[in-house]
């Protein structure tokens, strides 16, 4: 539907109602003219410092609403525009243009539900048919996304301050000889470098039925450090999986399979096999939990004492704040262990439990800041025969940075990771620093 006939409908239906000002009459005329004017931007602006006096009020939160659509947070219409329909549920201009920010924020068939409300109003012909066009937009998106396929390739440059995760440490004691001391080589010994990498996915997702998608897809990486020797750390990641979905109402639950093989110096290092199940419930528009289980069978070519079962259970709360930034945060937690699958290797596998936070806010209309930060604690399950000892790891990462989209299809993203892992072992004490800026392309 073009901006033109938007606001076609949008001036129809003014006619259907009749509302009186409450609130601050000289601002709300100031910021129908600049709305009249096409300067949504201005308007939204006049309005939002004023929303924790005016909120509530009919009027104020509707023109907030329509403002806030046109100004590019569609998020922030929705809540103006909702506590208008919680005052005033007969509010056809507000039901219309809650309709509209759906549509923005691909939520389809709430848009369409919204429109068909407002024509049970039996509004004008005019109005009709408008709604009727607008309807036909939303059929033809939906139809268009019943297959989607989506791909980009992605490259990066950056700094490393351990590649191979090793301790600074080049000494440590051996409680099975004694505790006498090994000196550790260079290539055990925390290395630096520079480095580039290479990365691309393309994953595809079909609509079956309204409540049945279909999805698989597939990924790689490839990380190659600079210099010698460190070259012998480069890695390769390959992922591929598929699965369903099945959305009833709020609930959405999915199940897929999954494989990864991961390759170091171009040999293979180690192959994961796998399945998840995940419930994901939209709580509101702005708020979303998702519990999930999983399950990877990992196989360590040439090192069988190492493979595993690993299980994991979890669960995560996502929420969009509103606001100028539309900052969306997110919490979690996971549990669970990696069983060695030789009873006498029992040491090589761990129980382990993690929190993850963290967000996202739109700085400006091109560039959004993220951070994240988790902590997860490993704690092994039997005695090392060569350190004498269970092993326990307590590991947390940061990172921040900034995706920044310079044209269509286009996104530069500089940043930093850190890394601690704190170990009762020294060989397995470390930390980490990472710097980079990628360039990604969206091919669709």
């Amino acid at each position: 539907m073009s901006k033109q006939g938007r606001w076609l409908l949008l001036a129809l239906l003014l006619g259907l109602t009749g509302e009186s000002f409450a609130a601050d009459p000289a601002m709300l005329k100031q910021a129908q003219e600049l709305m009249a004017q096409g300067n949504a931007k201005g308007a939204y602006e006049l309005l939002i410092p004023k929303q924790s006096d005016y909120a509530g009020e009919v009027d104020y939160d509707y023109l907030l609403g329509i403002a806030a659509l046109d100004a590019g947070h569609p998020t922030e219409a929705v809540f103006a525009l909702e506590r208008v329909l919680a005052v005033n549920p007969d509010h056809a201009q507000a039901r219309a243009e809650i309709a509209r920010a759906y549509f923005q924020m691909g939520e389809l068939d709430a848009s369409k539900q919204q429109l068909e409300m407002v024509q049970s109003q039996k509004p004008p012909a005019q109005v009709q048919a408008s709604i009727s066009k607008f309807l036909e937009a939303i059929e033809q998106a939906k139809s268009a996304e019943r297959t989607t396929v989506r791909a980009y390739l992605e490259g990066a440059l950056g700094y490393d301050t351990n590649v191979n995760a090793a301790t600074s440490n080049i000494q440590v004691a051996i409680p099975a000889f004694g505790g006498a001391i090994a000196t550790l080589s260079n290539t055990a010994t925390k290395q630096h470098d520079e480095f580039y990498s290479l990365s691309g996915a393309l994953n595809v997702r079909h609509m079956a039925t309204p409540d049945h998608v279909i999805f698989a897809g597939g990924s790689f990486n490839r990380r190659f450090n600079f210099s010698t020797p460190q070259d012998q750390f480069n890695t390769g990641t390959l992922d591929g999986n598929v699965g369903l979905s099945i959305i009833r109402g709020d609930n959405v639950f999915t199940g897929a399979m999954q494989v990864q093989n991961f390759t170091v110096d171009e040999k293979d290092y180690r192959n994961a096999d796998g399945f998840s199940f995940q419930w994901m419930r939209n709580l509101s528009q702005v708020s979303q939990f998702t519990a999930y289980v999983q399950y990877t069978d990992l196989t360590y070519p040439g090192q069988s004492p190492r493979d595993a079962g690993r299980t994991v259970l979890g669960a995560a709360y996502a929420r969009a704040l509103g606001g100028d930034y539309s900052p969306v945060v997110y919490i979690g937690g996971y549990g669970g262990n990696e069983i060695a699958k030789v009873d006498r290797f029992n040491y090589n596998g761990h129980d382990v439990y993690g929190v993850r936070l963290g967000g996202e806010m739109r700085y400006t209309d091109k560039a959004t800041l993220f951070a994240s930060l988790s902590y997860e604690d490993r704690r092994y399950r039997g005695i090392d025969p060569l350190f004498l000892d269970r092993r326990h790891d307590k590991q947390t990462d940061l990172n921040l940075g900034v995706n920044y989209v310079v044209a269509p299809k286009w996104t530069v993203k500089p940043q930093l990771s850190y890394t601690l892992n704190d170990s009762n072992w020294t060989l397995n004490d470390y930390d980490r620093t990472m710097v980079s800026v990628s360039v990604r392309r969206d091919l669709n």
